[in-house]
């Protein structure tokens, strides 16, 4: 009797999600290696719904020693923010059809500085695929963010 419980407990363990990555991405996450280096991006409950902001720089300052600033912005008055603080995503909620999804959201490029249409949608191994695009979802960009926390 004690092998079949030994047994049953051993094969239904990895259906409990011990250890498995909590199906949100509100946390902190890591964007790939870019122009400016990496960068972490903060995701966090506003307003009902979800945003981001850049949290951490690989490489906070320009070529002359001073942090870098949102100098792409069409704004010009926009220009001298801080990319450090930086709001990035915003307006995302969750997916009435897929539990892994969030949409409607929108992300902000300060390489480009530009803002696209934004999905956000958690993989079963805990990446985060976020994908920027114009119009339709098909005409876009996705990065593969990682878990930092």
């Amino acid at each position: 009797m004690r092998r079949w419980i030994l047994l049953l407990a051993l094969l239904t363990w990895p259906a409990i999600g011990v250890g498995a990555p909590p199906m949100t991405p509100v946390g902190t996450w890591e964007t790939p290696e870019g122009k400016g280096g990496k960068a972490h991006i903060r995701i966090e409950p506003c307003a009902g719904k979800l945003c981001g902001r850049i949290v951490w720089l690989e490489q906070p300052d320009d070529k002359k020693g001073q942090p870098k600033t949102d100098r792409r912005n069409s704004d010009i008055a926009q220009r001298a923010r801080p990319i450090l603080g930086l709001p990035i995503l915003n307006g995302f909620l969750p997916d009435p059809e897929r539990t892994d999804r969030w949409i409607d959201g929108r992300i902000y490029n300060p390489e480009d500085g530009e803002t696209y249409k934004c999905t956000m949608t958690l993989g079963q191994d805990g990446m985060l695929d976020v994908r920027g695009y114009v119009g339709l979802p098909l005409l876009g960009k996705t990065q593969t963010w990682r878990r930092v926390e």
